[in-house]
């Protein structure tokens, strides 16, 4: 038996299209209904089998719903809340995948208190975007953030722990503000700081960086060619926190700089191997769990 009757996801870019083929698998719902704003993704998403049924706008698609799944860029999740709240059934369950969580989690609180509501970030993803990248297995070990709102209740814990799980994931739950304060540091400025060194390795007249980049620099420049449009909505939404984690890291590497020039070869090696130990120890712990 299936845990819910219909599930509608409202975005079906590569999140959403990933969150409907792992509910898929693992038989979440009898019925898949999603919408997308893209007329032809939503064919795509039907006659590839992601979703059973393509939905005329936002309100048809969470009308019949028990879960609704808001896969979209953060201020169009945003948005998407006011616009669906009217429609909403009572004990109908709002997830949402939005990459920050506090403007999301505030929006929620003003829901329609029969509405149960669940900031959520899966803290899985490609660096490429759209359908055609979805896939089950995206969220597989992967953490997946969940943040309770004023319309939390226990049945809403439930379901969305359920919901995590089933899709592989491992549920963890997180207040907003210091959910948003550590994917500033693990998530939002790793991109900012494969960008840099973009900027720095190939924007120059000197060639020889470009032909001579091999697999160091493809791995730490990856996050680069991430999808702007989608980075520019999260960083504007956690822009306190990541301006945080940018003066953070502006001061490891400023400490770095000056055991360099200064020639301090002992301190230098001593906060290179500390380091090195706290990324191997990471490493370690997150290969036993």
């Amino acid at each position: 038996m299936t845990p819910f009757t219909q599930l509608a996801i409202v975005g079906l870019g590569l999140m959403g299209g990933s969150f409907a083929l792992a509910a898929r698998r693992a038989g979440l719902a009898a019925f898949i209904i999603g919408y997308d704003p893209q007329r032809d993704v939503m064919v795509r998403a039907v006659t590839d089998g992601v979703i059973e049924q393509a939905a005329s706008d936002p309100h048809d698609a969470v009308r019949d719903a028990d879960v609704v799944v808001l896969a979209a860029p953060v201020r169009a999740i945003l948005h998407l809340l006011d616009e669906i709240a009217p429609t909403l059934r009572p004990g109908t369950l709002v997830l949402d995948l939005g990459s920050t969580k506090r403007d999301i989690v505030a929006r929620m609180n003003h829901l329609p208190p029969h509405v149960r509501a669940v900031g959520g970030h899966p803290m899985c993803g490609k660096e490429v975007a759209g359908l055609h990248h979805a896939e089950a297995t995206l969220f597989e070990q992967a953490p997946f953030a969940l943040c309770a709102t004023k319309r939390t209740d226990a049945p809403a814990r439930a379901i969305a722990e359920t919901i995590a799980r089933a899709l592989g994931a491992r549920p963890l739950w997180l207040d907003a503000a210091q959910h948003d304060e550590a994917v500033a540091l693990v998530s939002h400025l790793p991109y900012l700081l494969s960008v840099a060194l973009v900027a720095a390795a190939l924007e120059t007249s000197n060639e020889a960086p470009a032909h001579l980049a091999s697999s160091g620099f493809r791995d730490t420049s990856r996050l680069a060619a991430s999808n702007s449009r989608m980075m520019l909505d999260i960083l504007l939404t956690n822009r306190d926190a990541v301006l945080d984690a940018i003066e953070a890291s502006i001061d490891a590497l400023r400490s770095l700089s000056t055991l360099l020039a200064i020639e301090d070869e002992a301190a230098l090696q001593a906060r290179l191997e500390t380091l090195a130990a706290l990324r191997r120890a990471w490493a370690d712990s997150k290969h036993r769990s």
